[in-house]
């Protein structure tokens, strides 16, 4: 028994620590983006200009049942999936100066919770992943569409709602349109204050960073949290993919210590969240979406990842899906058997 407000407060809060922690200024894969911090414009003019971008409507998921591999599928409508984002800008959330500097969400997961089951499954996506970006001028005149890692996307907007509703429509568009409930983006400053809460997360390195070596046992200082959750090579080949194997390690872990705690209770979670609030984006009440889900069940095999290659692009990393793996993690995390053939 454990009283952090059920697992949904723990998975929540162990992906934003690792989202806003992976901004991580030597990245390789794709150009940096400024961080401002003067508006232009405010949110509410922001939010009402239109481009072919924002146009751009997302079909319902695929109605009726569907025939795959000898049975028959629905998809659940009683799951709730929210898109958890950690973007590459520090400091306190403010609007970007222009269309082109919000910030790439360099870490993304879907929390997907299961309403009937109380049960909640986890997908990481690579920040690689290549996808038809939507993109616009500094202005946020339509420049039309080209294939680019999915980060990218949050860049094209204000650096809040409107670059979370774009990232939103991509990441609908990639699950097969799969209804997204909410998000929550996070920039990166309150690392330490989240680690800090169980003690410090334990774990066994996967690789050497900072002064933390491959195969050590330890307990993560705040600051060391920090590091093993941002750092990478930006040299070696394929380090992003890396990096998201720590994040999903520190997440299992964070909740695991969690579940054994007894001295995180409901009123310390709503302390943290103030605390960090200014540096979030949501379109969800954090609070109420945590006490709605208290007793939902999470187990390390719904931990899933969008299945797919990394390869060296003309500039870049990419991260190529495989259609056909991730056809079966969609139907298997998101639709349920309804019937044989």
């Amino acid at each position: 028994m454990f009283f952090l407000a059920g697992v949904l407060s723990v998975i929540v809060i162990g992906i934003l620590v690792i989202g806003f922690t992976t901004w991580a200024k030597n990245r390789n894969n794709v150009p940096d983006t400024e961080t401002v911090n003067t508006p232009a414009d405010t949110q509410e003019q922001w939010s009402a200009k239109k481009d072919s971008s924002q146009e751009m409507t997302t079909e319902k998921w695929q109605e009726g049942t569907i025939d795959y591999k000898g049975k028959k599928y629905k998809y659940n409508e009683q799951l709730k999936v929210y898109l958890l984002m950690g973007v590459d800008r520090s400091g306190k959330v403010e609007a970007a100066t222009d269309y082109t500097k919000g910030g790439q969400s360099d870490a993304m997961f879907l929390l997907v919770a299961d309403e009937e089951n109380h049960k909640m499954s986890i997908v990481s996506i690579n920040r690689n992943t290549m996808v038809d970006v939507n993109t616009c001028d500094s202005k946020g005149n339509s420049l039309g569409k080209y294939k680019a890692q999915i980060c990218v996307q949050h860049g094209f907007g204000d650096g809040k709602k409107l670059s979370c509703t774009r990232t939103v429509e991509v990441v609908e568009k990639l699950f097969y349109n799969v209804p997204i409930s909410g998000y929550i983006a996070i920039n990166m400053d309150a690392v330490p204050q989240i680690n800090n809460v169980v003690g410090g997360v334990k774990v066994k390195a996967t690789e050497d960073i900072g002064d933390i070596h491959k195969g050590q046992e330890i307990t993560l200082s705040d600051q060391q949290a920090y590091e093993y959750l941002r750092g990478r090579n930006k040299e070696e080949y394929g380090s992003a993919d890396k990096r998201l194997r720590r994040q999903e390690q520190f997440i299992k872990a964070f909740i695991k210590q969690v579940k054994n705690s007894s001295g995180i209770t409901q009123t310390k979670i709503e302390s943290i969240y103030d605390r960090i609030k200014e540096y979030t984006v949501t379109s969800v009440d954090f609070t109420r979406l945590v006490s709605a889900l208290i007793e939902y069940d999470f187990d390390e095999d719904n931990m899933y990842t969008v299945p797919g290659e990394t390869v060296r692009g003309k500039e870049f990393e990419e991260y190529n899906v495989d259609e056909d793996a991730f056809y079966d993690l969609v139907i298997n995390v998101f639709y349920r058997e309804v019937g044989g053939n």
